[in-house]
């Protein structure tokens, strides 16, 4: 479980925020009302699709530095997705997929943007 304290000046007291998963961050950070702007979930990795997997390689010893941080301290920053009438595509952070795969993780952290069929075309050029 991780633990944040902050000191805020004068009037305001301190306090602190606690939050814990199966691999170091929480189910749901937030997102904002109304479903407009970005959310961050976590999603199965079996739910992302990695469009751009089949044209890419991943250096593989940036790959086991991001399995050992995630491993001591969880994902520090989630991968961007966008969601496409309900279909999840990933196009960034592919080290931190592939860590949370040979790490064998069912899930991760994900900041989700709605987009449409053709964001995903621009995203495919």
């Amino acid at each position: 479980m991780a633990n944040l304290m902050m000191r805020l000046p004068i009037s305001l007291r301190s306090f602190s925020v606690s939050a814990s998963s199966s691999n170091g961050s929480p189910p749901v950070i937030g997102g904002s009302s109304g479903g407009v702007g970005p959310m961050i979930v976590e999603l199965p990795l079996e739910k992302i699709r990695r469009p751009l997997m089949r044209t890419r390689s991943n250096d593989q010893n940036k790959v086991k530095e991001l399995m050992d941080s995630i491993r001591q301290i969880g994902l520090q920053v989630p991968i961007d997705v966008i969601e496409v009438d309900g279909t999840y595509y990933g196009f960034s952070g592919c080290h931190r997929y592939e860590a949370h795969q040979k790490l064998g993780l069912p899930t991760i952290r994900c900041k989700i943007r709605k987009g449409t069929k053709e964001t995903l075309r621009h995203h495919l050029r």
